[in-house]
C-alpha cells in the first residue's frame, strides 16, 4: 500500500531531515588559546567553510588538554602546539598522522624597567637564570598548555628548579596569564601572536626575543578511526588537507596583526 503523507507533516519532516543534514556539517576542533587569542581563526575558518561548507566549531584550552578532549573522542581534530606530545599521541595510537602546519615564536615578556636584566641576556637560558637568582615575580601559566610545557623545558635548560613566592603558577590561559603578568608586574612567556594581539599591557614590554630554543611548531593530528570510530574523519581530512593546502598556507601567512604577520606556515 502506498501512504501518502499529509503536504503539511511532510514539510517539517523534510526540514527536519535538511537541519540534521547540516548539523552533521561541522567538526569540533580541539585547539590552543593561542590561535583562538591571536584572531587567527576569525581569519581562516570563515575562508575554509566557504571553499568546504564545513564548519569548525573550536574549542580553545591548552595543549595538554586539548590531547585530553581527543583521547576522550570528543574532538574530531587536533591542532595543538607541542611536537614531542604529538608524536607520542601518534605512537601511542590515538592519531594516525600528524603534520607541520606553522611556526611562529615565544617571547620574554615583563616590566619596562626590567630589574633582572633579561634584556641583555645572551640566551633564553640566561635570561631565565636572571629572573631566578633575582627572584623576581614570573607569572606561569601552570596549565600543562603547549606554552606551559616550553617554559618548563626552558627552566630546565637554565638549570633551575622554579619555586617559591616569587613563581606564581596560575592555571590559566595565556590571555588572562599576561593580564596577570601586567597587574602584578611580572615576568612571563608567551606566544609572539598572543602578546602582539594583547590589549592590556600596561606597564609590560618585549625584553627578549630570537633564541632558537624559543621555537614554536604548530601541528594537525588525524585521530584514530579504530580507537573513535563514531568521529567525523572524513570531515576532519578535509580540514587537515585544506590546512597543508597551498590555500591554508596562504591563508596563514595572510594574518597580520598591526600589520605584523603572526604565524609563518611550514607545511612540508
Amino acid at each position: 500500500m502506498k501512504i501518502t503523507l499529509p503536504l503539511a507533516l511532510a514539510g517539517i519532516m523534510t526540514t527536519g531531515w535538511a537541519i540534521q543534514a547540516h548539523a552533521e556539517g561541522y567538526i569540533t576542533l580541539a585547539s590552543t588559546t593561542s590561535t583562538e587569542n591571536s584572531g587567527l581563526f576569525d581569519t581562516i575558518l570563515p575562508l575554509f567553510e566557504q571553499a568546504t561548507d564545513i564548519e569548525v566549531r573550536v574549542v580553545a584550552v591548552g595543549t595538554g588538554q586539548a590531547f585530553e578532549i581527543a583521547r576522550r573522542g570528543d574532538a574530531d581534530s587536533l591542532l595543538v602546539h607541542d611536537t614531542a606530545g604529538e608524536k607520542a599521541f601518534v605512537e601511542n595510537g590515538y592519531a594516525t598522522e600528524r603534520a607541520d602546519v606553522m611556526v611562529n615564536d615565544f617571547v620574554l615578556i615583563g616590566p619596562a624597567s626590567d630589574p633582572a636584566g633579561i634584556a641583555d641576556a645572551q640566551s633564553a637560558a640566561e635570561a631565565f637564570a636572571d629572573i631566578a637568582e633575582a627572584e623576581l615575580p614570573f607569572a606561569s601559566r601552570g596549565d600543562d598548555s603547549g606554552t606551559h610545557r616550553a617554559e618548563l623545558r626552558l627552566w630546565e635548560n637554565a638549570d633551575v628548579t622554579p619555586e617559591g613566592d616569587w613563581y606564581r603558577e596560575l592555571g590559566s590561559g595565556m590571555g588572562p596569564a599576561l593580564n596577570t603578568a601586567a597587574a602584578m608586574d611580572a615576568y612571563v612567556m608567551s606566544d609572539r601572536a598572543t602578546w602582539v594581539a594583547f590589549e592590556n599591557p600596561q606597564n609590560l614590554t618585549l625584553l627578549f626575543e630570537g633564541d632558537d630554543v624559543l621555537f614554536n611548531q604548530y601541528g594537525s593530528l588525524l585521530l584514530s578511526e579504530a580507537r573513535h570510530p563514531h568521529l567525523k574523519h572524513d570531515l576532519a581530512k578535509q580540514w587537515h588537507q585544506w590546512l597543508l593546502s597551498e590555500d591554508g598556507q596562504q591563508a596563514i601567512a595572510n594574518f597580520e596583526v598591526g600589520g605584523q604577520q603572526l604565524f609563518f606556515p611550514n607545511a612540508q
